[in-house]
């Protein structure tokens, strides 16, 4: 039977890091499950710097879209299963569209979040289905304000809605404060 892990924080907070913790603890073969795309020097800098912190057993798999495809063949041959990030994942699903987020209708916003939406469920039922170790890295959005420009609001609203469903459908969910975490949740 899964274990599904949710660990969430604030930027810098030292999410990542206690969930690989938490997967290191496993102490068996670990899959790492990177979203990002990295698009510029400084971002391909954190990805690499990332990359230095992991064991260099654990297999990284770059991929944000139809994670739930390649579940079975990680679950073949992998025990822990770390995906970071869901704030990353869903940037890039926004972005891979071809829309202009100052002027999307409340109807394809409400299009656009339903796809992003089944991404997660097919990705929770896949895990449901294995016996992996699955810890998922998000970031806590919902302690800001409300931002100011319509493109900030429409993510930091499907990153709090697709937070909700991950926490309701795992098993713990750990919140990350200048590097503790707080068991909320199992």
């Amino acid at each position: 039977m899964s274990k599904l892990i949710l660990v969430t924080g604030g930027t810098r907070s030292g999410k990542s890091r206690y969930a690989e913790s938490l997967c290191r603890a496993q102490n068996n073969k670990t899959a790492y499950i990177a979203t990002s795309i990295p698009f510029d020097e400084e971002f391909k800098a954190r990805v690499a710097k990332h990359r230095e912190m992991r064991p260099s057993e654990w297999e990284t798999f770059e991929v944000y879209e139809n994670i739930y495809k390649v579940i079975p063949e990680i679950a073949s041959t992998h025990q822990t299963v770390i995906l970071d990030c869901v704030t990353l994942m869903v940037n890039n699903l926004m972005f891979k569209e071809n829309v202009d987020y100052d002027t999307i209708s409340t109807l394809e916003v409400d299009r656009l979040e339903a796809s992003i939406k089944e991404q997660f469920i097919k990705l929770i039922k896949a895990v449901q289905k294995t016996d992996l170790y699955f810890v998922i890295v998000t970031n806590e959005i919902g302690l800001c304000p409300v931002a100011a420009n319509k493109l900030t609001r429409i993510y930091t609203d499907i990153i709090g809605r697709m937070n909700q469903l991950i926490a309701e459908n795992s098993d713990e969910v750990y919140f990350v404060v200048s590097g503790i975490p707080m068991k909320i949740k199992g």
